[in-house]
């Protein structure tokens, strides 16, 4: 056999193959289909034919899906979707009637897969004027945008006032809201598009309506608390650009003047990921002030911007009126301006003796006072609940509180417990799945509090002569230690004055309980615990000299006299396995573990 015959023979093989592919692949399915598509139309017309009740009047248009067609029994055998076992869709296959010229015409749909009637199926494109999200805050009008166009594939374009609209917007309520524009065309084939429509409640917004005219809060307001990070701020008031400037409503720890900066620094990396992108990197007011200018509200020096800082002087004066000030903590606190290089001005809601009338006292830049951080955060943030009050904070949901169940090493930095009704707060959860905790309340002072100090106060567990054995050996006695894993904890020690970042020394020590460290998160006297003392883990090389709270909310500088007596507030870590029973994690309504 020659090689132009094996040519020929190659080609009609082929050929053939080609044919019997396209007959397979293209004829077949397609006369299947078509058959499928009769079917439809036949039992449809026998439907109407029997129902002619149904039949539409006028320009009217009237449907009957494939599935009544089967419930109804006007189709016995399934169609299927050729070469498969799979039936051809019941939802979107119909036979449309419609009166044209006097006659009823039928216009047939089906979908078999890839496989569909080239009959018009589709509805008209609706172009809505304006965005189909929109955000609109709470309060406001809510303007119906309507609909810009209305055009279908086969009708053209169509009148936008036989769009159908319906849904309502409640601007007294936040909530997101549809809004639904419904347009059919000659065939009724249906479009629906959906515009939603969120009332949000922005902070600016919100804190510019209580304002009114004025920039700053001012006096002693019931309606400026905000929650972040697990914390409790005031709101202070509003800047230049519509952001909004909050402080700590507490002490988070003492700290001396000199060493404020790296402090913050500190703090700021214990807030959350949310808080830490809605801070605005700002200015704040640091200007050196005399005691001959104590009253003034202008500032004249500035610090480079910066994520966190404290309140000066300034702000706290802004925010007098009268005699209330919620710029004055119980506690005494530093502000922001230094008098000299040696010394540094503190304000508190009141002073005594001699200072009774004053709102300002300096002290030495190496003193430990409290610290409550001033932040800028952005002012279209989201207020997802709350009135502003300190028992309904307003609240952004940068923090879910946790199911029954969960673990406790699985939340915050902030949040609270309660452990047979005393309630302590999360410093932060360890790599080894432990919680570090300090408790929100002291226990009561008492005789064995008072201790022979005879020189060096030292913090040592190991002897019964140092607070740090009464509390690791002792307190167990008031609280319950059930759910305390021993761990192993690190005493700083000084060489002279308690100065943050400048231990000589440490010493470890593996403990159940333990006091807290004077620059720790929340190791600053709480407001829920006023009047109440405690002992510091901080001590220093120097005779006399310790850390220590005092009951007014005030650290020990100084030398500690002999038969000191000071209370307990503890510090302690829970164990891995440590779940949550109930509650929010605020103060008001606590984790409960049981």
């Amino acid at each position: 056999m020659n090689k132009e015959v094996l040519k020929k023979i190659k080609l009609i093989v082929t050929i053939v193959l080609i044919l019997v592919f396209v007959w397979f692949l293209i004829i077949s399915p397609m006369i299947t289909f078509h058959s499928n598509e009769k079917s439809l139309e036949d039992a449809a017309k026998r439907y109407f034919e029997l129902n002619s009740n149904e039949l539409p009047t006028g320009e009217n248009v009237k449907t009957v899906t494939l599935k009544t067609l089967y419930h109804k029994a006007f189709i016995k055998n399934d169609l299927y979707i050729p070469y498969t076992s799979k039936t051809c869709s019941i939802e979107n296959s119909w036979v449309k009637v419609k009166r044209v010229n006097g006659e009823y015409k039928y216009y047939t749909y089906l979908e078999c897969g890839v496989l569909s009637s080239t009959v018009d199926h589709k509805g008209p494109v609706i172009t809505l004027n304006g965005d189909e999200n929109i955000s609109i805050g709470i309060g406001d009008n809510y303007k119906e945008a309507g609909v810009k166009s209305v055009v279908d594939n086969t009708d053209g374009k169509l009148n936008v006032k036989d769009v159908a609209i319906k849904g309502e917007v409640d601007t007294s309520k936040v909530g997101t809201y549809e809004i639904t524009y419904t347009a059919l065309d000659s065939l009724n084939n249906k479009t629906v598009v959906t515009r939603e429509v969120k009332v949000v409640q922005k902070l600016n917004s919100t804190i510019k309506k209580i304002l009114k005219e004025t920039k700053n809060f001012a006096g002693n307001p019931e309606n400026n608390y905000i929650r972040l990070s697990n914390m409790l701020f005031r709101i202070y008031g509003i800047d230049n650009n519509d952001n909004v400037i909050i402080v700590s409503d507490e002490d988070i720890a003492n700290v001396n003047y000199t060493k404020i900066d790296k402090w913050l620094d500190y703090y700021y990396k214990n807030l959350n990921d949310f808080t830490k992108k809605i801070i605005v990197k700002s200015k704040y007011c640091n200007m050196n002030i005399t005691d001959t200018t104590l009253d003034t509200t202008k500032c004249s020096g500035y610090t480079k911007e910066r994520y966190v800082f404290i309140p000066s002087i300034i702000e706290v004066n802004k925010a007098a009126s009268g005699n209330e000030n919620f710029m004055r903590p119980n506690t005494m606190s530093w502000v922001a301006n230094s008098k000299d290089k040696k010394t540094a001005y503190l304000t508190r809601s009141f002073f005594f003796g001699n200072e009774s009338n004053k709102t300002y006292l300096s002290y030495s830049v190496d003193d430990n006072y409290g610290v409550r951080p001033m932040m800028t955060i952005k002012g279209d943030t989201l207020i997802v609940s709350g009135d502003g009050t300190k028992e309904n904070p307003y609240i952004f949901g940068d923090t879910k509180k946790a199911k029954g169940g969960t673990l406790l090493n699985e939340r915050f930095t902030g949040e609270y417990i309660s452990i047979d009704d005393y309630v302590y707060r999360i410093i932060k959860t360890n790599n080894d799945g432990t919680i570090k905790v300090i408790s929100d309340f002291t226990v009561n002072d008492t005789e064995e509090t008072a201790f022979e100090i005879n020189g060096k106060i030292t913090y040592d567990p190991t002897k019964k002569s140092s607070i740090g054995y009464y509390i690791n050996n002792r307190i167990s006695e008031y609280i319950n230690t059930k759910y305390f894993v021993k761990h192993e904890i690190e005493v700083p020690i000084y060489k002279n004055k308690i100065i943050y970042g400048q231990e000589i020394q440490t010493k470890k020590y593996n403990v159940v309980l333990s006091a807290p460290n004077m620059y720790e998160m929340f190791g600053a006297q709480p407001q829920s615990v006023a009047s109440r003392s405690y002992w510091m883990i901080n001590t220093s090389q120097k005779d006399h000299v310790g850390a220590g709270m005092l009951s007014m909310g005030v650290p020990i500088n100084g030398q500690i006299e002999d038969e000191t007596r000071l209370g307990v507030r503890v510090v302690g870590f829970l164990k891995k396995g440590t779940t949550i029973s109930n509650g929010d994690g605020t103060k008001e309504k606590p984790y409960i573990i049981k």
